[in-house]
């Protein structure tokens, strides 16, 4: 395969051979500029993120002593709306990654029609080497730095990994503080006592299992007794699980960062939740009757495989391992480009991140708007629009993939793409 850097201009600030996340995202793109026609022209946009600020992020810590982290907020593409996408604090995030994401925001967002553009941001640092204390003076620094390209009209931050409703409670109130009013829509997966909505937890596994629902029915897989395996327990994996177990699916295996749990008759999901939040991983689950190492997961038989934990864990390696009939990315970027074309060619359908995991924007989008009416909505109420949502947009990109004969991502990046496209062209540029 051609490498992405030989294809592309490159910023300076990227390593040409290593561009990380960013270079999978640019082979994305090449892969769906043939199927764009006239709106080709203007590719280029969705190579160039809009705008990328890097901060410093001095905290003082309970000992006393400074210390300084690096932190980012790209906005990748804002041509159909403001800003939307999470904020992550992990001690691997690198500029690269935080492209990539926003990237997949401008993507997302555009798949499911909401007026969303991409943008994503996040903090080298391990939270868990951190107090609460310093934690809170973290986000608040951060967002002081980052708050003049923030705001509910500019760009609006959510949960993402290592990050939930407290930070973004801290986030808000920063951005109150700063700008001398209360702007509760500035962020979204925020606690329900600030402005929160019903529904936003559980939304991205939720779609993971509506549109997995949607993608077994294309394919003749019987939810009821479907053999299910899940990478990652976490907000995504955990929520997909119960759901699946709920619709009668046998949950087999679930991996997380200490190792997998498997039982051929099903794992009782409710117990294993139990579990986790005491022991704090799946580990040593008394309801497992194997524990396996971490790549000996890939090769468990199943009916649907949901990787929901960080991204580029399917790679060419453990591809041909994998024995599953679909795939859903409940992770954003989990499967690399080479591991795609090896699964495709297995006749393994991937439902791609971009869709399967819409959900979380989806409803973070119904508290935006329930933020700026100040009326809100039932939790039924928000289900109920998120499943309608999710649905109609399985649909839609599966009539392009079978008018186009590509693959379920090609089709999704030709749908958000021409949509992103259309509005760049008919605003034009300016001056």
């Amino acid at each position: 395969m051609t490498t992405a850097h030989q294809q592309h201009v490159l910023p300076s600030y990227l390593n040409p051979d290593d561009l990380g996340p960013w270079g999978v995202y640019l082979q994305q793109i090449d892969r769906v500029t043939p199927h764009l026609g006239s709106l080709s022209r203007w590719v280029e946009t969705l190579k160039r993120p809009k705008r990328i600020l890097t901060v410093d992020v001095p905290i003082e810590r309970d000992d006393g002593t400074i210390s300084h982290y690096e932190g980012y907020r790209v906005q990748h593409n804002m041509s159909r709306g403001p800003g939307k996408g999470g904020v992550r604090f992990h001690q691997d995030v690198t500029l690269s990654e935080v492209m990539a994401l926003s990237a997949w925001m401008t993507v997302k967002n555009a798949a499911v029609n909401v007026p969303y553009g991409g943008a994503k941001g996040g903090i080298r640092v391990d939270p868990k080497t951190l107090s609460r204390g310093e934690l809170q003076r973290l986000t608040r620094r951060y967002t002081s730095e980052i708050s003049l390209i923030i705001g509910p009209n500019k760009d609006i931050p959510a949960p993402d990994v290592n990050t939930n409703e407290q930070v973004m409670a801290w986030m808000m109130d920063s951005y109150a503080m700063i700008e001398g009013n209360l702007s509760t829509g500035v962020v979204t997966g925020k606690p329900i006592s600030l402005g929160g909505s019903l529904g936003r937890r559980e939304a991205t596994g939720r779609g993971v299992f509506v549109v997995g629902r949607e993608a077994a029915a294309q394919r003749g897989v019987a939810i009821e007794g479907a053999r299910v395996a899940i990478q990652g327990f976490g907000n995504v994996g955990g929520v997909a699980a119960t759901m699946f177990a709920d619709a009668g699916a046998k949950v087999i295996a679930v991996q997380d960062h200490t190792g997998t749990v498997v039982n051929e008759g099903g794992l009782d999901i409710a117990q294993l939740h139990k579990h986790v939040a005491e022991a704090g991983s799946v580990t040593g689950f008394p309801g497992a009757e194997a524990f396996l190492d971490r790549d000996a997961f890939w090769g468990i038989e199943s009916d649907i495989l949901i990787p929901a934990a960080l991204e580029q864990q399917i790679t060419a390696e453990n591809a041909p391992r994998i024995r599953t009939k679909i795939i859903l990315e409940g992770a954003n970027g989990p499967t690399t480009p080479e591991a795609d074309d090896i699964l495709t060619d297995k006749d393994v359908l991937i439902v791609p991140d971009v869709l399967a995991n819409a959900g979380g924007v989806t409803v973070s989008y119904f508290e935006w708007v329930q933020d700026f009416s100040s009326f809100f909505w039932s939790e039924d109420e928000i289900n109920a629009r998120l499943t309608h949502i999710m649905q109609d947009a399985f649909k839609s990109v599966w009539a392009v993939s079978q008018e186009k004969k590509v693959t379920l991502r090609t089709a999704t990046f030709i749908l958000a793409c021409t949509r992103v496209l259309q509005a760049r062209e008919v605003r034009g540029l300016y001056p």
